[in-house]
């Protein structure tokens, strides 16, 4: 296949239930636009995903498939997905069904203004725990960080090929891939997105990921903001 237009790259732990759907909804919703590939990375997943992802593979071309050699995180399999990815433009979404891969191509179409659309679930589906611990850490991470992302932990994105080229991940960064971008001078926007109640099995990655650890990923996060080099040079 030629560099496809699209990379969707799908961070995948213990989702054997939902897989065959997930890839079902996505294959819909991206008819039409063109070449597509759909990069699934398994995350060190226990529950048969990997031996499913094989077996859906065998079955479409335009999936390929990735396995960490042990659970490693999001981060570390969004990274893995985006060097792997060879789409002119990159997605990425979870593979639990509660983000809907229809909002792809609507994202899509705002490429053209901006370089990076973030998901934002104004009306998220979720335990009013996690709504809670979301909508504050999304406060103090703009407070710390002078920015005004609404959803920066929302998995839905996408973005150019180019937002990626000088991007260095540490774990737990993906959270705050809208900042990092805009660091870098893209130009990042937000768009309200579809978000579902899970159908079926439970989140992999707890209120101790979202909540703890990425208060130590935003020290570091406001730390490389305010010592990033801002200076501009000219040949004489």
């Amino acid at each position: 296949m030629s560099q496809p237009l699209l990379s969707v790259v799908v961070p995948c732990r213990n989702e054997v239930e939902n897989l065959r759907d997930f890839l079902a909804e996505t294959t819909a919703a991206l008819t039409g636009i063109g070449e597509y590939e759909i990069v699934v990375v398994d995350d060190g997943s226990t529950d048969g995903s990997l031996d499913l992802l094989k077996e859906l593979k065998a079955g479409d071309p335009r999936l390929r498939v990735l396995a960490l050699d042990a659970a490693h995180g999001q981060t570390a399999a969004l990274d893995a997905g985006f060097k792997a990815a060879g789409g002119q433009i990159i997605a990425t979404i979870a593979a639990d069904l509660q983000e809907d891969p229809a909002d792809i191509p609507r994202m899509m179409k705002r490429l053209g203004e901006f370089d990076a659309v973030n998901g934002w679930r104004v009306q998220r589906q979720d335990t009013i725990v996690r709504r809670l611990s979301s909508r504050i850490a999304n406060a103090v991470r703009n407070r710390l960080t002078g920015d005004s992302i609404a959803d920066s932990a929302s998995g839905l994105r996408v973005f150019r090929r180019e937002c990626l080229e000088s991007l260095k991940l540490f774990n737990g960064l993906h959270r705050f891939l809208p900042t990092l971008m805009k660091m870098e001078g893209f130009r990042v926007t937000e768009m309200p997105v579809n978000h579902r109640p899970r159908r079926r099995g439970r989140s992999k990655y707890g209120l101790w990921n979202r909540m703890f650890r990425s208060s130590r990923d935003l020290l570091a996060v406001r730390w490389m903001k305010a010592r990033r080099l801002r200076h501009t040079a000219r040949e004489l």
